[in-house]
This record gives structure tokens, sequence and C-alpha cells, in this order.
């Protein structure tokens, strides 16, 4: 099994991936990890720290190969709220329980849960469940 032992930020690279992996959220955050590619390849993710890898970093293989990677589509809540202070508070309340969250222009999005969805309609949000890939903030301690 070939190792992988660093990641290539998204436009930081060129030239062609011969693999590529789709990962979900929860495989986008790790340290150590067996991974297939598409193409039937068997990849030991072996980093130094846990990293957050997101859609179009590439893992670097051991041989100089690289392995695309692409956010799974994954089922999520996309709040709204009228007012950037609403979107604040209820953005506070996601924090306060330490969930991950995506933001977007005027929206976050979690992955799907539905006691928070209850809490964020009580607090005056609105939700929408949709399938798409999640990529949520990093947070103040990643250096990736």
């Amino acid at each position: 099994m070939i190792r992988a032992s660093s990641i290539l930020r998204a436009g930081t690279w060129r030239g062609p991936a011969a693999q590529s992996v789709t990962l979900d959220y929860g495989r986008r955050f790790r340290r150590r990890l067996r991974l297939t590619t598409a193409q039937g390849g068997e990849v030991l993710l072996d980093l130094p720290e846990a990293q957050h890898i997101h859609e179009g970093d590439a893992l670097a293989l051991e041989d100089g190969g690289l392995v695309l990677v692409h956010a799974a589509a994954e089922d999520l809540l996309e709040i709204t709220v009228p007012g950037a202070d609403a979107l604040a508070r209820l953005a506070w309340h996601l924090g306060n329980r330490h969930l991950s969250v995506q933001f977007l222009p005027g929206v976050l999005r979690i992955l799907d849960d539905h006691v928070i969805a209850a809490m964020v309609e009580q607090l005056g949000g609105q939700v929408r469940r949709l399938t798409a890939p999640f990529d949520p903030e990093s947070g103040a301690y990643d250096h990736g």
C-alpha cells in the first residue's frame, strides 16, 4: 500500500492526478486512514497531525503521484434568518454546541440534525434540508 504523508492545497499543485477519492467531512479530517481510490488503488494517509482536507486538495504520494480529493455530498441543514444580527446569534448558538459550521453569504450550513433544526426554528431561523458537499470552517487553530 502506498503512503501519502502530505496534503497539497487546492490551487497549489499542477498536473493531472492519476487517482481520486471522494470523502465525507468526517473522513476529510484525519491523521491516519486507509483509503481506496475510485480507480481501486490502496492508499495509507499518514499525516503528522490531523488536518482538514478540502475539496480540490491533493494527497501527495511517496512515489510522486497525486490523489485528488473530492468532498462527498452529505445531508445538510441550510439555515437562514432575516438580518445579520440574528444570523450571528444563531452562529453563536451553533458554536456553543461545538458544531462544525460552513459559512456562506447570508447562510449557515451544518450536518443534518433534527434536534438542532428544531432549536434553530425556535430561535426564529428557517431550515432547508439539502444534499451538498460540506466544507465547514476549519477553526482558529488550523494551520493547513
